[in-house]
């Protein structure tokens, strides 16, 4: 009796592999990364005056909805902006704001737990944070 053949299936060619869509590195910033990169500025600026028993919150202006303990913020091409973190009970909170009506309030408020260190997001936004993990301005 013969000994049937077995058959190897054929090497498929691996596809060719898409360009990357590559994003300009010369265009314009929308309205909404110009407020996300001056807003950082301005709570690098914030918490560089803070001492280690404070933490950076956003009133609100418009409401009597209290603070809220800012944990990051981001944004939404062309014109969207969002904060988003804590209030003053720690239910999670998200504020959606277009650019057009961005005022934000930055608050000094004491830090939650007594044994925790502060907690900045300054340095957790974009690289280049220069201060030191206390927040107090010292390098370091």
């Amino acid at each position: 009796m013969a000994k049937a053949a077995v058959k190897t299936p054929a090497a498929k060619k691996p596809a060719p592999k898409k360009a990357a869509a590559k994003k300009p590195a010369d265009r314009p910033k929308s309205p909404a990364e110009w407020a996300h990169d001056r807003l950082i500025m301005y709570i690098r600026n914030f918490e560089s005056e803070l001492d280690a028993e404070q933490e950076i919150a956003m009133g609100f202006a418009s409401d009597e909805t209290g603070v809220l303990r800012i944990e990051g913020l981001g944004f939404f091409e062309p014109d969207i902006i969002t904060f988003y973190g804590r209030d003053d009970e720690g239910a999670k909170t998200q504020l959606i704001q277009h650019v057009s009506q961005l005022s934000v309030t930055l608050r000094a408020v004491r830090k939650e737990a007594e044994t925790e260190p502060p907690r900045r997001i300054g340095f957790h936004l974009t690289p280049g944070w220069i201060g030191g993990d206390s927040g107090d301005g010292s390098a370091g």
